[in-house]
C-alpha cells in the first residue's frame, strides 16, 4: 500500500479442514414453520431485485420496478425489496418510476461484468451513474491484476471509485469464483474494505462458479475480524446463482450465526438476485394458508 493508505493484510487463520468444518456446522440447521416466514419476510426487504442483461429496455425495467414495490403488504408486515439494480442507462428510468417508495436505486458501473477497462473509464461510468441518480453503485474488482498480485493497484481503483460515488453506498464485487482460494477471498476482502467498501459482494453472476457459502463464510469472517479491530461496519451481499428460498435461507443463517441479528437489516445484509422475491412471496403465500 502507498505511504498514505498502508494497511495490513492478515492471513486467513484456518486450515481447509478448520474452515470447511465450521462452514458445515454453519449450514446445518433447521426451523419452524414460524421462523421460516420471518426469514422469508426478512430477505425480501433485503433483495437487490436485479436486470442485467443485453436485453434490456425501458419495459422491462418498468416492470422490474414495478415487481419491487409489488411486494409490500403492510398488513402482512412484508416489505418492498432493498432496492433494483440495473446498468447506468436505466438508472434514471428506474429513479422516476421509484420516487416516493422508497425502494433504492443501485447500479453496476466500473466496467462491469469484467473489470478490464482503464480506472479512467470505469470512474467516468461510475460517475455517470452517480449523475443519472443512483443511490449505490456495485463496482468489480480487477481480478487479473489481483491474481497477478498487484494489489496496490487494486486497492487504488477502488478508492478511485469510492471517491466517484462519495456519499453513495459502494458494493464491491470480488468475483469470488474466480479468486481460486480461501487466502485470495480474504486478501481481496479486507483490501475492498479498507478501499472504502460499504458492502462486500461475492459475485456477477456472470460466470460458471458464483456464490458459494464457503466464499461467502470467508467474506463474513474478515468483516467480523475488521469490526472486532476497527469497529466499522460493512455489510455482505450475496449473488449470483441464488434462485430459491432455501439457498437463501443459508446465507442468512450464517450472517446471522456469526453476526447477531443486529446485522440482519438491508444496511448491512443484501441478496442480489431476479427470480428469488417471487418464490419467496410464494412460500409465504403458502405457509399463511
Amino acid at each position: 500500500m502507498s505511504e498514505n493508505h498502508r494497511i495490513t493484510i492478515q492471513k486467513f487463520p484456518f486450515s481447509e479442514s478448520q474452515f470447511l468444518q465450521r462452514v458445515k456446522n454453519d449450514t446445518t440447521f433447521t426451523y419452524s414453520k414460524e421462523e421460516e416466514l420471518a426469514m422469508c419476510k426478512t430477505i425480501i426487504g433485503c433483495i437487490d431485485l436485479t436486470t442485467l442483461e443485453g436485453t434490456d429496455n425501458t419495459e422491462k425495467v418498468t416492470k422490474l420496478c414495478e415487481t419491487a414495490v409489488s411486494f409490500r403488504d403492510d398488513k402482512r408486515g412484508i416489505p418492498a425489496t432493498a432496492s433494483v439494480c440495473v446498468y447506468p442507462r436505466f438508472v434514471a428510468l428506474a429513479k422516476s418510476k421509484l420516487q416516493g417508495t422508497g425502494v433504492k436505486v443501485a447500479s453496476v458501473a466500473g466496467a462491469f461484468p469484467a473489470g478490464q477497462l482503464p480506472i479512467e473509464l470505469k470512474v467516468a461510468e461510475v460517475s455517470y451513474a452517480v449523475a443519472q441518480g443512483a443511490d449505490e453503485i456495485d463496482m468489480v474488482i480487477s481480478r487479473g491484476a489481483f491474481l497477478e498480485g498487484r494489489y496496490q493497484e487494486v486497492y487504488d481503483e477502488i478508492c478511485a471509485i469510492r471517491k466517484a460515488c462519495e456519499g453513495k453506498i459502494l458494493k464491491v464485487i470480488l468475483e469470488t469464483g474466480e479468486l481460486q482460494t480461501p487466502q485470495n477471498i480474504f486478501r481481496a476482502s479486507q483490501l475492498a474494505i479498507h478501499a472504502g467498501a460499504d458492502f462486500l459482494k461475492t459475485s456477477t453472476g456472470k460466470i460458471a462458479v458464483n456464490a458459494t457459502p464457503e466464499a461467502f463464510w470467508v467474506m463474513m469472517f474478515a468483516i467480523r475480524q475488521h469490526f472486532h479491530d476497527h469497529g466499522k461496519r460493512v455489510g455482505i451481499k450475496v449473488a449470483g446463482g441464488v434462485s430459491t428460498p432455501e439457498q437463501a435461507y443459508t446465507y442468512l443463517h450464517i450472517w446471522r450465526q456469526n453476526m447477531g441479528k443486529e446485522w440482519l437489516t438491508p444496511e448491512l445484509f443484501r441478496v442480489g438476485t431476479s427470480r428469488l422475491a417471487g418464490k419467496l412471496s410464494e412460500k409465504i403465500q403458502e405457509i399463511f394458508l
